[in-house]
């Protein structure tokens, strides 16, 4: 939220395309849907997603709302304060997006980010290297839904340079309107992959439904694509069909090999990589391998790896910075849910509890794994994997859950605790040395887990974030005396009851 304001009063109701009631008694400097988090000054949207927003109205001024924007047939009540009335609150929200992406300068840049693993790491990434060129915009969380996306628009600056957003998608034509909105000059996907494959009848239909990204690309923008990823021939493919730049992002291949393979115009490739137990570094190659610029972030993985070639081809798609850019991205350090760190104490040392537990799909969880062996055995002796369901992968979820074990056993994991019906499908194949415990849901394997830890374990905690993995870093964080910190819940449209 901004301390300036955000919208004079008649710009945001003509914006709104509504009826004013009142007028405001504060500046407007931002926009909330949930009274939960609202703060004094914001504009209460009353969307009925999933619950009715009119409900907390009120609730909303009594937190020091500037105003409300509700249905034409609300009937106001005592203590509300102004009032915008519109036939549908979403399509106002909507069409504020409209006007806030349209009084943006001309030489401001936009970025839309979307695929199926890393879309909030990346788009994290990017906040903080554009954050050290000039005033910048991005979504909050993982605000990349069809309210999330008209939000974070309304809540942008009108002298914002530059914008960062995050678009998803659970089915087919989803990205399409969203993309519209926020009309982005570099568009990327991070990755295609099974995420929500039981809405799809394939990865194809996946990767075309990401593809929509690149519909609202302003004139003369750029594509970025992972050239790494099975679906990269036709993601170029569409983004050839809407004319546009594209620049190919590898970390497996040469820039040579890469552009004559593929065909795109230019390519990110990466030249070295380093990685200690905090952090990773590299050389990214660009300008057809005459350039190399040093980078190092403050976490490790090559999937990490992969996203700060994204960035460092996203500053130069933006004609930015790129060096000093790529610079910030030391101070780098996952989410909460997303490969956050914390040291918990305890009375014969620390355990080391790694929370991925805000989403998951088979590749986000091998790229997890992976990161566990760069943890040496001198610091954390035992490596322990907690593991939920992960979700909307169709009548073959059984068979992707157990065929994570390769990648478990790779990771030299010692001891597997799982929950979610889905999950004893894997923890079937665990040996019975390497079995902590299965139970039907977190709240039951939480006492269990909690028993088992030790000084010197090193614990990572993944799942879908409807398999409720992150009550298991809460209680972790709890029991040591360390503040909760992952994201857990999705907004509502009011407070809790």
């Amino acid at each position: 939220m901004t301390s300036n304001p955000l919208w004079s009063f008649d710009s945001l109701v003509a914006a709104a395309g509504a009826q004013p009631s009142g007028s405001p008694t504060v500046a407007i400097t931002g926009f909330s849907i949930d009274t939960r988090t609202l703060e004094p000054g914001d504009v209460f949207v009353a969307l009925t997603d999933q619950r009715d927003g009119h409900d907390f109205v009120s609730a909303a001024f009594a937190k020091g709302a500037a105003a409300a924007i509700v249905a034409e047939s609300y009937a106001a009540k005592p203590g509300d304060g102004a009032l915008i009335r519109t036939a549908d609150t979403l399509h106002s929200l909507e069409s504020i997006a409209r006007a806030a992406r349209a009084r943006l300068a001309s030489d401001a840049r936009v970025i839309a980010v979307t695929g199926s693993v890393g879309k909030t790491t990346t788009k994290e990434m990017l906040r903080l290297a554009f954050s050290a060129l000039g005033p910048t915009h991005a979504s909050e969380k993982s605000y990349n839904n069809h309210w999330g996306v008209p939000l974070t628009l309304a809540r942008m600056p009108a002298g914002t340079r530059y914008a960062i957003f995050e678009i998803g998608m659970n089915h087919a034509g989803e990205i399409t309107p969203l993309t519209g909105m926020v009309r982005p000059h570099v568009a990327l996907i991070t990755t295609v992959e099974n995420a929500h494959i039981e809405n799809f009848a394939n990865e194809e239909g996946i990767a075309d439904a990401k593809a929509e990204i690149f519909v609202g690309l302003a004139p003369g923008g750029t594509a970025l694509i992972n050239l790494d990823n099975r679906h990269a021939a036709r993601l170029i493919a569409s983004a050839r069909a809407h004319k546009i730049h594209i620049t190919g992002i590898t970390i497996d291949r040469s820039i040579a090999d890469a552009v004559a393979h593929f065909g795109v115009d230019e390519a990110v490739a990466l030249a070295t990589v380093r990685m200690t137990a905090t952090a990773s570094s590299g050389d990214a190659i660009r300008d057809g391998g005459r350039d190399k610029l040093p980078f190092t972030i403050g976490t490790v993985g090559l999937h990490m790896v992969m996203n700060a070639l994204f960035v460092t081809a996203a500053l130069d798609a933006a004609a930015a910075d790129t060096p000093t850019g790529l610079a910030a991205l030391a101070a780098f350090t996952p989410p909460p849910g997303r490969g956050s760190r914390t040291r918990l104490p305890t009375a014969g040392g620390e355990i080391l509890l790694i929370d991925e537990s805000y989403n998951a799909n088979p590749a986000s969880m091998r790229a997890a794994f992976a990161v566990l062996p760069t943890l040496p055995r001198s610091d954390y002796p035992r490596r322990i994997a907690v593991l939920g369901d992960m979700l909307e992968l169709g009548p073959n979820a059984p068979d992707l859950h157990a065929g994570l074990w390769d990648a478990l056993e790779a990771a030299g994991v010692d001891l597997v605790f799982a929950a979610g019906p889905s999950m004893a499908h894997l923890y079937e194949r665990v040996p019975l040395g390497r079995r902590g415990a299965w139970a039907k849901s977190s709240v039951e394997l939480e006492p269990t887990l909690l028993a088992a830890l030790a000084p010197g374990d090193v614990v990572m905690v993944k799942g879908s974030n409807g398999s409720k993995m992150g009550r298991l870093v809460t209680a972790m964080q709890e029991k040591f005396g360390c503040p909760a910190s992952s994201e857990t819940d999705p907004p509502e449209t009011g407070p809790a009851e």
